[in-house]
Protein backbone atom coordinates (compact mmCIF):
# COMPACT_ATOMS: atom_id res chain seq x y z
CA UNK A 1 0.00 0.00 0.00
CA UNK A 2 1.35 3.40 -1.04
CA UNK A 3 0.61 6.37 1.23
CA UNK A 4 1.05 10.06 0.53
CA UNK A 5 1.41 12.30 3.59
CA UNK A 6 0.35 15.89 2.94
CA UNK A 7 1.71 18.54 5.29
CA UNK A 8 0.00 21.91 5.01
CA UNK A 9 0.43 23.55 8.44
CA UNK A 10 4.04 24.57 8.93
CA UNK A 11 6.10 24.47 12.11
CA UNK A 12 3.42 22.86 14.23
CA UNK A 13 5.03 21.21 17.22
CA UNK A 14 8.52 22.49 16.41
CA UNK A 15 8.58 24.81 19.41
CA UNK A 16 8.37 21.93 21.88
CA UNK A 17 10.22 19.40 19.73
CA UNK A 18 12.96 19.56 17.16
CA UNK A 19 10.95 17.94 14.36
CA UNK A 20 7.69 18.33 12.54
CA UNK A 21 5.57 15.42 13.76
CA UNK A 22 4.56 14.17 10.31
CA UNK A 23 8.05 14.46 8.81
CA UNK A 24 9.30 12.44 11.79
CA UNK A 25 6.45 9.92 11.40
CA UNK A 26 7.29 9.53 7.72
CA UNK A 27 10.91 8.76 8.65
CA UNK A 28 9.81 6.18 11.22
CA UNK A 29 7.29 4.49 8.94
CA UNK A 30 9.77 4.36 6.04
CA UNK A 31 12.26 2.74 8.40
CA UNK A 32 9.63 0.08 9.13
CA UNK A 33 9.21 -0.63 5.42
CA UNK A 34 6.25 1.57 4.42
CA UNK A 35 5.97 2.90 0.86
CA UNK A 36 5.51 6.63 1.37
CA UNK A 37 5.58 10.00 -0.33
CA UNK A 38 5.40 13.45 1.23
CA UNK A 39 3.73 16.53 -0.23
CA UNK A 40 4.43 20.00 1.16
CA UNK A 41 1.82 22.59 0.37
CA UNK A 42 0.67 25.96 1.66
CA UNK A 43 2.96 27.27 4.43
CA UNK A 44 4.74 23.92 4.77
CA UNK A 45 6.66 24.60 1.53
CA UNK A 46 8.92 26.72 3.75
CA UNK A 47 10.40 23.46 5.08
CA UNK A 48 12.27 23.03 1.80
CA UNK A 49 14.27 26.27 2.07
CA UNK A 50 18.00 25.73 2.62
CA UNK A 51 19.90 27.43 5.45
CA UNK A 52 17.14 28.04 7.98
CA UNK A 53 18.44 28.55 11.50
CA UNK A 54 16.11 28.70 14.49
CA UNK A 55 18.88 28.24 17.06
CA UNK A 56 18.22 31.63 18.67
CA UNK A 57 14.49 31.11 19.13
CA UNK A 58 13.37 32.24 22.58
CA UNK A 59 10.05 33.10 24.22
CA UNK A 60 10.74 35.07 27.38
CA UNK A 61 13.06 32.87 29.40
CA UNK A 62 12.17 29.71 27.46
CA UNK A 63 14.70 28.85 24.75
CA UNK A 64 14.34 26.23 22.04
CA UNK A 65 17.37 24.04 22.76
CA UNK A 66 16.72 21.56 19.93
CA UNK A 67 15.82 23.81 16.99
CA UNK A 68 14.18 22.26 13.95
CA UNK A 69 16.34 21.44 10.94
CA UNK A 70 13.49 20.64 8.60
CA UNK A 71 15.38 21.05 5.32
CA UNK A 72 17.92 18.52 6.60
CA UNK A 73 15.10 16.19 7.69
CA UNK A 74 13.63 16.35 4.17
CA UNK A 75 17.01 15.68 2.56
CA UNK A 76 17.38 12.64 4.81
CA UNK A 77 13.93 11.39 3.75
CA UNK A 78 14.86 11.69 0.09
CA UNK A 79 18.02 9.66 0.75
CA UNK A 80 15.67 6.93 2.02
CA UNK A 81 13.89 6.98 -1.39
CA UNK A 82 10.88 8.97 -0.19
CA UNK A 83 9.59 11.29 -2.92
CA UNK A 84 9.11 14.80 -1.52
CA UNK A 85 6.82 17.06 -3.55
CA UNK A 86 6.17 20.80 -3.33
CA UNK A 87 3.45 22.82 -5.05
CA UNK A 88 5.00 25.41 -7.40
CA UNK A 89 2.27 28.00 -6.86
CA UNK A 90 2.64 27.78 -3.08
CA UNK A 91 6.36 28.49 -3.44
CA UNK A 92 5.66 31.48 -5.68
CA UNK A 93 2.98 32.90 -3.38
CA UNK A 94 5.56 32.96 -0.59
CA UNK A 95 8.37 34.43 -2.70
CA UNK A 96 10.48 31.27 -2.54
CA UNK A 97 12.67 30.85 -5.60
CA UNK A 98 14.16 27.60 -6.91
CA UNK A 99 17.72 28.58 -5.95
CA UNK A 100 16.82 28.65 -2.24
CA UNK A 101 15.41 25.09 -2.22
CA UNK A 102 17.18 21.91 -1.19
CA UNK A 103 18.16 19.49 -3.95
CA UNK A 104 15.98 16.57 -4.98
CA UNK A 105 12.50 17.98 -4.49
CA UNK A 106 9.80 17.18 -7.02
CA UNK A 107 8.07 20.43 -7.90
CA UNK A 108 4.57 20.10 -9.34
CA UNK A 109 2.00 22.63 -10.50
CA UNK A 110 -1.27 22.64 -8.56
CA UNK A 111 -3.18 21.40 -11.62
CA UNK A 112 -1.22 18.10 -11.44
CA UNK A 113 -2.28 17.42 -7.85
CA UNK A 114 -5.19 15.08 -8.80
CA UNK A 115 -2.82 12.90 -10.84
CA UNK A 116 -0.34 12.73 -7.95
CA UNK A 117 -3.07 11.73 -5.51
CA UNK A 118 -4.25 9.00 -7.89
CA UNK A 119 -0.82 7.31 -7.73
CA UNK A 120 -1.30 6.53 -4.03
CA UNK A 121 -3.63 4.04 -2.35
CA UNK A 122 -4.21 6.33 0.63
CA UNK A 123 -3.73 10.05 1.23
CA UNK A 124 -3.22 11.31 4.77
CA UNK A 125 -3.75 15.06 5.02
CA UNK A 126 -2.42 16.61 8.20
Amino acid sequence: MRVLNIVESAYRGTLEEQDDTIVWLTHAMKGAGADLGLLLRSNAVNYAVRGQDASGLRFGSAQQTQPPKLAEDLASLMKKAVDVYVIDEDLGERGIDAQSLIEGLKRIPRRELPGLLARYDQVWHW
